[in-house]
């Protein structure tokens, strides 16, 4: 179906959306943004799973792409050619067009009438760095290609915008001029009190949530567990973001490990059911490997913040991203990545010391409501927005 309003505004993902996923929250708390500012919009984003391919809000319309299922080069391509469609018809009114991947940018910055409206380039990942942790297999022909629509997608964007200065090292060595190049980083609302425990819940027990791909280092976490084998009364609860057939391998080496029946597996729970899992652990995971997607890249995880946020210490690995976020020994610990061993010290030495996890996750907890805000990300890029955009509220 296509869009019944005109928009002056459009946000445009290839995710799928809404979902457990950190992208998802993010997408929600930009689009919502976005759409204020300009007195409405069209959200452009994946469907499946059971999601209707329309819905309207007032004045937000939210079109999802439904092609069929493929090799990933063939739905980006279709997610592309409907975007472009798309593009035709709701062109002429846009002003303002921010998209999180160059799947949805290319589309947008080459469109016939591309001058009638302000691009933001929204970078959170690079496919061409991603791509071969999700499809080992892939031709290095097509990551050139991939590389080229980025590069495209970054000279063509009017503003780039990401979420970690390690990010913005990588795109200003890939040519990005610093003058449109903003670090607004992801964030998390403070809770005023904490949910009710899970009625299941172990009396003690560690927490990892989110996403399970390759670069997230469950294994690691896993491996730490196994060392803390006398610590019978500790459980390892992980609540994965994505279906459950994604963690057969981690529920295989679990088993290998002899650690099985110590861990507690969830799959994508809502944030009021995720919740009291996050605000009662002892401690909150981040084991993220040492490799190109995180360290050269960068990242900015979620779980990090959103812990931090409800007084849990985290204890990630030590990489440039991570320091953005946490400072060691203050918010939490920081350890050695891929070293299963630094991470079970590390969290037996906090086990061993409640009153100091406490106060970490008090330093947490503030440093977030100070710094680490949804409320101050969407306001640094409602001036961004400002600054580049003519999507103000119409005049009443």
């Amino acid at each position: 179906m296509l869009p019944a309003l005109r928009h002056r505004a459009l946000y445009a993902a290839f995710d799928r959306f809404p979902s457990r996923k950190g992208s998802a929250v993010h997408i929600d708390r930009f689009a919502r943004a976005l759409f204020e500012q300009a007195g409405g919009g069209l959200l452009y984003v994946l469907g499946g799973d059971g999601l209707p391919p329309y819905q309207r809000e007032d004045d937000v319309e939210i079109v999802r792409y439904e092609g069929p299922p493929g090799h990933l080069l063939e739905r980006v391509a279709g997610f592309g050619a409907r975007l472009s469609a798309l593009l035709d018809r709701v062109a002429p009114a846009l002003e303002l067009v921010h998209f999180r991947d160059p799947w949805s940018g290319i589309p947008i910055v080459e469109h016939a009438q591309r001058r009638s409206y302000v691009a933001v380039y929204e970078v959170n990942g690079l496919p061409s760095i991603e791509l071969p942790f999700r499809y080992p297999g892939m031709a290095p022909a097509i990551l050139e290609h991939v590389a080229e629509l980025e590069h495209r997608c970054l000279v063509g964007a009017d503003v780039v915008i990401t979420p970690s200065a390690v990010t913005a090292g990588r795109l200003r060595a890939r040519g990005v001029d610093p003058g449109r190049l903003h670090v607004i980083r992801n964030g998390a609302d403070v809770p005023e009190r904490p949910a009710p425990a899970p009625a299941s819940a172990p009396a003690r027990y560690l927490l990892y949530f989110g996403a399970l791909q390759p670069w997230q280092g469950v294994d690691t976490a896993l491996r730490a567990l196994a060392r803390l084998s006398d610590l019978d009364d500790l459980e390892l609860v992980v609540c994965a973001s994505e279906h459950r057939r994604r963690a057969k391998p981690y529920r295989k080496l679990a088993e290998h490990l002899g650690v099985a029946d110590r861990m507690r597996w969830e799959f994508a729970l809502p944030e009021h059911e995720l919740a009291p899992w996050r605000d009662h652990a002892l401690l909150s995971l981040a084991p993220l490997r040492d490799c190109s997607r995180n360290a050269v890249q960068g990242c900015a995880p979620l779980k990090i913040i959103e812990s931090m946020a409800a007084g849990v210490p985290v204890v990630a690995s030590d990489l440039p991203a991570v320091r953005e976020l946490i400072v060691d020994g203050e918010h939490g610990r920081l350890v050695a990545p891929d070293r299963p061993a630094e991470l079970a010290r590390a969290i037996r030495v906090l086990l061993d010391y409640p009153e100091r996890r406490a106060e970490m996750g008090a330093r947490a907890r503030a440093r977030v409501a100070a710094q680490l805000s949804w409320s101050a990300s969407v306001a640094q890029l409602r001036a961004v927005y400002g600054a580049v955009g003519r999507a103000a509220p119409p005049a009443p």
